[in-house]
């Protein structure tokens, strides 16, 4: 390949000159090719260890002028015939214009411009331009696609410095990390170390340090564990190491490859040491975190962060933290973690005011909306370009505000106002919020039901006053009376002040009577509900009337959602239900439904619209709880690993018990997917959820661990499975809200008496009150680090569990053995991936559904099954080889969809290496005829055919010579005597008919 030319002072200290003219020089690496010797190894190490830059290939082209000492590296290559090609079109091309020149520096400078000339003109299609990697990137991924034999399509995302640690000796070399697979090569005196790993292979992947291996990387696979250590940024490295194997866990999961986001920011210059993938990468990483801070829509991309302080006016400070912008909000996170969140959507800012400047406050810029709420930030670094950022966002907002018929206005952007001017624009009535249900979202659907406005818990329960509930009346209203006065001081809607005071709020319990509303806050699903409005009215009409398994399973589960509840005993709010899983079932396909669903949704439809509790349907099952409901619960089985980890962290005594009694696995489905409300009463478990809804699924873990700790002696004590599922149970029905207004709902969940006394009742706030005391420090972050591990376990064995089933469902007569079928069924499982990690365009990578039986989830196309014929089977016949695989694949292909399953693949294997010699002829004799024919083949066939009955005398058919092109002479003996007999016994049945 071309390089940009780069001085070269000393030009023959390891090469070996093997071609010159008067103004190039083609040299050889020492040690490369025949008679390496010493020289030859010491030069391989050094490449391997010190080629920091990739540019040490075999052969090098330099650009010398007589009386000069220095030398310019105008190409490279990886063999002779490249370098060759290379040296050739210098000759014919440069030679005789260098000669004219009369000056050697006009020689060099119209050199290095020819050069830079051909390599522009090579890259200027390859990439968009401000999208290229930098040129020592591309020499490097150049090097591992001939270090490692891959194709064009596998892309580097980046490559390290470290060492392999092979026993107890280090390997010094280099770690290539791809978008699938890990790559690893090492030269150290002659001894050569090359791994390829794929990612979709790894089994465990985390950072340790032991006596043994310095703070290292542990990659492990099914077959071997990996360690690597050295890093110059071992942080770095595995963060990337986790992004890559995280995304293949994804392609397992739902068959998703990796593709560029063209959607998100793109940086005005390249940076010069980091790929365009590697970039790509790391601002999806930041944009997840980003959404899953502040519960925001899934396709909100972060645009930028800076550091800043927020006036909070409810304590008078002025709060250090971080301003987050993308395209549709502004918010902030302090410092110190819970101290102060925010979240600013711009479809609510009326101005952006630049303030002056003083000692006190520098930089200060002030958001305004239109719910009269002003937000003052300062210590901005840069306050023009962010003003002008947030400016360009707001061109780009509707004029008319999503859910609302009025005509709204742009927001102001006004420079250096003093506070006390008056307002640009005067603000009109405050836009819908969560306070009036569905503020003008209405579609012509929600117009036929009353729960297209209001909650069932409205509709059905009895309007008592408060006064006349007593103590819990008064407590209500007590609590009614904190959140008035909190929304007067914190602001609210979706630009309040999140603090810890909310949290305390939240652990009291929220009232009946601002639950949804703050359901809808907390989840981000008020977000998305207002941005999207009409859409919930659209699928509601789209599927009604539309069949499929998921209505089907729907229907099963209407009447079992909540049949104690009054509102689910009658058809208004189980057609209510009905409608929202369906039409769920109608956005999300590859969810659709899954038990559990109908009870969750029955809870939120008691305290919203249908509308509310279809948005926060959505928020739960793609945001909160990712991977929970789909067919094989992969994210509850995750978190179920994670509930198993922190029981033996916070309570190891009790942790072998339940390992050795099976309980775990019994009880955290049930806890988590349904988040308790199927295990404990409504009025409790609806408790739960307000804190869930505000902190996420550590919440889920801390109250599950409190359980388990609050029941650990008799826990202890147990002897089977059967006996601690009714300690549980009889602990969770007992567990009581004495604040709830709503009249108590009888709890159906498990009628446990044994005829002991009844167990102590729990009140829900000491639990939820002991589960924060000792358990508290779990983190978010922490929780998400302990997720990917668990998935790579989960997804992993759910692989092998897929292998098994696969495997057991193949025929004993196969002639494999288990062992043999495993094997066969990875090979075949690599070359159907392998088709989605470089092209999309195969059939095998476009059809690939999850959601089918294990035997149909992995399927090659003909092209696939051709390249494993060649390398597997035992008739592999040089130059007919494509020729036999594509008869076979068509023969086995028995539903004609150009696609086999693994069962058919190993059918064909087994004819051919297991089969006696009169089954192999048959199968042989089987490709000479259709189906296996292709149809130029069967064509040509049929006319030999006619040709052959009409010259049967004396020429030989074309289809017979055909046939010896595969067949032996025994074998064409065998056949011959085989249709003889064939023929004998048609004529004896033909007498024996005559007869």
């Amino acid at each position: 390949m071309w390089l940009g030319p780069e001085e070269v002072l000393v030009a023959n200290a390891l090469w070996v000159t093997e071609r010159a003219n008067p103004f190039f020089v083609l040299q050889r690496r020492r040690g490369h090719g025949k008679g390496g010797g010493l020289t030859g190894l010491l030069v391989g190490t050094l490449d391997v260890v010190l080629d920091s830059s990739a540019r040490v290939a075999p052969y090098r082209i330099l650009h010398q002028t007589q009386d000069s000492q220095v030398y310019w590296t105008v190409a490279c290559g990886s063999s002779r015939k490249e370098i060759t090609k290379h040296w050739e079109w210098l000759e014919n091309n440069l030679l005789q214009t260098l000669s004219i020149f009369d000056n050697e520096e006009d020689i060099t400078t119209f050199v290095k411009g020819k050069i830079h000339g051909i390599i522009a003109e090579e890259n200027k299609n390859l990439q968009p331009q401000g999208d290229e990697d930098p040129g020592k990137f591309k020499e490097a991924e150049l090097k591992m696609r001939k270090q490692f034999g891959m194709p064009e399509g596998e892309k580097l995302v980046n490559y390290y410095s470290c060492s392999y640690w092979k026993g107890r000796v280090p390997r010094q070399g280099w770690l290539y990390l791809t978008v699938n697979h890990l790559c690893f090569y090492s030269f150290l005196l002659g001894k050569e170390v090359s791994l390829v790993v794929q990612w979709v292979d790894v089994t465990r992947l985390e950072k340790n340090a032991t006596l043994l291996f310095p703070e290292s990387i542990r990659v492990d696979t099914r077959d071997q564990e990996l360690f690597f250590s050295m890093f110059l940024n071992i942080s770095e490295t595995f963060k990337l190491m986790e992004q890559l194997a995280n995304l293949a866990m994804r392609q397992l999961l739902d068959s998703e490859g990796f593709l560029e986001d063209k959607a998100l920011p793109r940086p005005p210059r390249p940076h010069r040491n980091i790929s365009a993938l590697k970039r790509d990468l790391d601002a999806r990483a930041k944009n997840e975190c980003y959404r899953a801070t502040f519960r925001l829509p899934g396709d909100e991309r972060l645009d930028g962060h800076t550091g800043c302080t927020l006036w909070t006016p409810f304590n008078k400070l002025h709060i250090p933290g971080q301003m987050f912008i993308s395209s549709n909000y502004i918010c902030f996170a302090s410092k110190e973690e819970d101290a102060c969140h925010l979240i600013i959507p711009l479809r609510e800012v009326t101005i952006v005011e630049k303030a002056d400047s003083s000692s006190v406050l520098p930089s200060p810029l002030s958001i305004s909306t239109k719910s009269k709420m002003t937000f003052l930030f300062a210590n901005l670094k840069d306050r023009d370009f962010l003003v002008q950022r947030i400016s360009d966002f707001l061109q780009k907002m509707p004029s008319k505000p999503p859910g609302n018929s009025r005509a709204g206005r742009k927001a102001s952007i006004v420079d250096s106002a003093p506070e006390s001017s008056p307002a640009p624009q005067e603000v009109s009535e405050q836009p819908a919020s969560p306070t009036s249900p569905l503020g003008g979202l209405q579609g012509s659907h929600a117009q036929e039901a009353p729960t297209a406005s209001q909650g069932l818990l409205k509709l059905f329960q009895r309007n008592t006053p408060m006064e006349d509930l007593g103590a819990k009346g008064a407590k209500e209203k007590m609590k009614e009376e904190s959140w008035n006065i909190h929304f007067f001081e914190f602001g609210r809607g979706m630009c309040m002040y999140r603090t810890t005071r909310t949290r305390e709020l939240v652990l009291k319990g929220i009232p009946e009577s601002l639950r949804g509303e703050l359901w809808l806050l907390f989840s981000g699903a008020w977000n998305e509900m207002v941005t999207h409005p009409g859409y919930y009215a659209e699928l509601v009409e789209k599927s009604t009337g539309k069949n499929s398994l998921a209505t089907e399973e729907i229907e099963r589960d209407l009447h079992r959602s909540m049949p104690e509840h009054p509102a689910f005993q009658n058809e208004l709010g189980i057609a209510a239900l009905r409608r929202v899983l369906t039409a769920y079932a109608f956005r999300n396909p590859t969810i659709g439904y899954c038990q559990a669903m109908n009870i969750v949704t029955s809870v939120l439809l008691l305290y919203g619209s249908e509308e509310e509790a279809f948005w926060l349907l959505v928020a739960l099952c793609e945001r909160m709880l990712p991977d929970y409901y789909n067919t094989r619960v992969v994210g509850a089985l995750v978190d179920q690993g994670i509930f198993e980890e922190l029981t033996r962290d916070f309570l190891p005594q009790l942790s072998e018990k339940m390992q050795d009694l099976g309980v775990i696995s019994s009880i955290s489905l049930s806890w988590f997917l349904t988040l308790f409300l199927s295990v404990m009463p409504f009025e409790s478990a609806a408790v739960i959820v307000d804190c869930f809804f505000y902190e996420g699924i550590k919440v889920i873990l801390q109250v599950a661990l409190a359980i388990l700790d609050a029941n650990m002696e008799q826990l202890l004590g147990c002897s089977d499975e059967g006996e601690a599922m009714t300690v549980l149970g009889r602990y969770l029905d007992n567990v009581v809200n004495k604040q709830s207004v709503s009249p108590p709902i009888p709890h159906l969940h498990a009628l446990l008496t044994s005829g002991d006394d009844p167990p102590e009742e729990v009140d829900i706030f000491d639990l939820l009150k002991v589960s924060y005391e000792k358990f508290s420090s779990l983190r978010a972050e922490d929780i998400e680090q302990m997720r990917f591990k668990q998935r790579l376990k989960v997804i992993q064995s759910l692989e092998d569990t897929a292998k098994r089933s696969v495997v057991r469902a193949i025929p004993g007569d196969v002639g494999f053995s288990i062992e043999e079928l495993e094997d066969l069924y990875m090979v075949f499982k690599a070359k159907q991936l392998a088709s989605q990690y470089w092209g999309s365009s195969h059939p095998a990578a476009v059809r690939r559904d999850p959601s089918l039986p294990y035997l149909e989830q992995y399927r090659i196309d003909a092209n696939q099954f051709r390249e494993l014929f060649a390398s597997l089977t035992p008739w592999a016949c040089g130059s007919h080889t494509p020729v036999l695989a594509g008869r076979m694949f068509r023969l086995l292909d028995e539903n004609k969809d150009s696609l086999i399953n693994f069962k058919e693949f190993v059918t064909g294997m087994s004819r051919m290496y297991h089969g006696d010699l009169t089954e192999k002829l048959k199968v042989l004799y089987k490709l000479h005829l259709p189906p296996a024919l292709s149809p130029e083949e069967a064509e040509s066939a049929l006319e030999a055919t006619h040709y052959f009955t009409e010259n049967s005398s004396s020429e030989a058919s074309p289809l017979a010579s055909d046939l010896d092109l595969f067949l032996p002479w025994e074998a064409q003996e065998a056949l011959q005597q085989e249709e003889q007999e064939g023929a004998g016994n048609n004529i004896q049945e033909k007498r024996g008919d005559g007869d």
